[in-house]
């Protein structure tokens, strides 16, 4: 990792890390109401869901998705 030339580097680093913790939490929160939504309308089931996660993680990654 980069040196950081000054302690308000560091500040600013940190300070912009934790907005896109923040930013990350709130895409995360949508996505997940998003999907209970659509479960609760019967419009995808969660069986449905958790196949489609594993196929397009195998298309991406070359390796299988652990199913729970």
């Amino acid at each position: 990792m980069e040196s950081f030339s000054t302690s308000m580097d560091l500040v600013q680093f940190i300070s912009k890390l934790g907005d896109l913790k923040d930013e990350h939490y709130h895409l995360v929160l949508v996505q997940s109401a998003m999907i209970e939504l659509l479960i609760d309308k019967g419009l995808i089931s969660r069986q449905e869901l958790e196949h489609k996660i594993a196929e397009v993680d195998q298309l991406m990654t070359g390796s299988p998705y652990p199913m729970a």
